[in-house]
């Protein structure tokens, strides 16, 4: 691609420019990417080095310790509590109380098992009482991994305890050769409610993420690797096993015949941007031009037409959105209204041709979407500087030209991020779809083995079908949502990086 200096650019006429900066785009997106797998390169080598320099500095400690330090190695606290921090010593050594009596008592149990996840299944016996075969109920595939991960964790959380404890020994020894004071049981509740006060407030947050977010991504992670589905539940019906990679190969690959979830996966991931795209941004410029318009000058009733477009958010989404899908069903109102005026002879298929049913699911989306628009953008609108747009008049610019060069311009760098997340999250926009055509019609032409999959489908109303039914293929909508998760990594990346909010801020300061 051939590269312009700022003169050359200015020279060049608009549809040049604007072919210019379309191309740019494309050609930024692959220097984009590889910079972003560079910078996971440089975290791991940066992660590498620290934990090498991590391992010295326990050495080091060990080796130049007292006997305190050296004796905290195993009992945690103890030199803590030796020379006279004796709350703190007492945390780390409870801390490691509890590690050993959960390890002994379940959680070495539980990840012993986690190779396995189970070895006997569910077996019948007879019961001569009621003359009949009763299921008996062994090892829980489901709770192994579950508890599994959970020991995981609870063992990272006590080495990271552990590598604090001897921290702290190294601390306090070089403090006290040094003939400083250390710092009491008194002092370090002080600190925790006035310096360090950020901590406390942070400890019940973070545990929370860790719990309710990150373990039970971490879960769904390792349900990819396994069978998990409706015939191995891991407990009333079979356990479920490890298989490697072999899901990720089974959605991946091209085969043919009605197993082909590939072929299904392109499909339905194509027709998932394609409307993220088009409920993002027709969303914004329509929700932008009709702020625009209410906040113009001598356009009456402003507080009217606000309250008007609000109250498409005031009423529950599902209430309103089957309300609309019932009005354009074939039998509906709107149908039954156009043939009694004569305008049509017979019902038009919303819901029923798949061309139609997605540029209408994108037409409803603009209903509810241009009044979060409008709220969003009227602000920002109201904050632009007007002697920006008295300067332009002045310069002789048409509506247009003041749109093109201050508004939009002004629009795009506070919404840059925000735009990001709504393409996201329009990615995920499971309501809209499923509400109004349940991913309907039917794609005859699509995997039959991964839920009935439709024309208007979503990746996350997918995901939706797959683990409901009979075959409940957990495991293929954990690997469906690792993939999703790597598209919206890899476009958040990429635009993220060229968005004007980031490359050119000191612009709008």
């Amino acid at each position: 691609m051939q590269t312009y200096s700022d003169l050359e650019y200015l020279k060049l006429s608009k549809w040049n420019k604007f072919l210019y900066k379309i191309a740019s785009f494309f050609v930024s997106i692959p220097v984009a990417i590889k910079n972003g797998f560079l910078t996971i390169g440089r975290f791991f080598k940066n992660a590498a080095i620290d934990v090498k320099e991590e391992f010295r500095d326990i050495g080091s400690t060990f080796k130049n310790g007292d006997v305190n330090t050296r004796i905290s190695f195993f009992v945690m606290g103890y030199g803590s509590i030796r020379r006279g921090q004796v709350l703190r010593g007492i945390m780390f050594l409870l801390m490691e109380l509890v590690f050993i009596f959960y390890m002994v008592v379940s959680g070495g149990y539980w990840l012993s098992m986690l190779p396995s996840l189970g070895k006997t299944g569910p077996t019948t016996s007879y019961d001569a009482i009621l003359d009949t075969y009763v299921p008996t109920y062994n090892d829980n595939s489901f709770k192994i991994l579950l508890y599994g991960v959970l020991t995981l964790f609870f063992i990272i959380a006590f080495l990271y305890t552990w590598r604090l404890n001897v921290k702290q020994n190294k601390i306090a020894q070089e403090y006290l050769a040094k003939g400083k004071k250390l710092k009491s049981g008194k002092d370090d509740i002080r600190s925790l409610v006035d310096e360090q006060f950020y901590k406390t407030l942070l400890a019940l947050p973070l545990t929370g993420i860790l719990i309710f977010t990150v373990m039970p991504i971490v879960f769904m992670i390792l349900v990819a690797f396994t069978n998990y589905d409706g015939a191995h539940d891991g407990y009333i019906n079979n356990l479920f096993t490890w298989v490697g990679t072999t899901n990720f190969g089974q959605l991946l690959n091209w085969t043919s015949g009605s197993q082909n979830y590939s072929a299904t996966f392109g499909e339905v991931l194509t027709w998932t941007l394609i409307w993220a795209f088009f409920a993002t941004f027709t969303n914004y410029f329509l929700g932008m031009f009709v702020a625009m318009m209410i906040n113009k000058k001598g356009i009456k009733f402003k507080k009217v037409w606000r309250t008007i477009l609000v109250l498409t958010i005031a009423i529950p989404q599902f209430i309103s959105l089957l309300y609309v899908s019932k009005m354009f069903a074939k039998n509906g109102i709107l149908n039954g209204l156009l043939m009694d005026l004569g305008w049509i002879t017979k019902a038009l298929p919303f819901w029923e041709d798949p061309t139609w049913a997605r540029i209408t699911v994108i037409i409803i989306n603009i209903w509810i979407g241009i009044p979060y628009l409008m709220l969003i953008t009227t602000g920002i609108l109201m904050n632009i500087p007007a002697d920006l747009y008295e300067s332009a008049r002045i310069d002789g610019a048409n509506p247009w030209q003041q749109y093109t060069k201050i508004t939009l311009p002004y629009m795009l760098f506070i919404t840059g991020p925000y735009l990001l997340t709504s393409f996201i999250g329009n990615m995920n926009n499971f309501n809209v779809i499923y509400l109004l055509t349940g991913g309907g019609p039917t794609n005859s032409a699509a995997s039959t083995a991964a839920g009935s999959v439709g024309y208007t489908d979503l990746l996350v109303t997918w995901l939706f079908k797959i683990t409901t039914g009979a075959e409940a293929q957990y495991y293929l909508a954990s690997v469906v949502g690792i993939m999703v998760f790597v598209v919206a990594a890899v476009i958040s990346l990429v635009v993220y990086g060229i968005m004007p909010s980031t490359k050119n801020e000191e612009d709008y300061q």
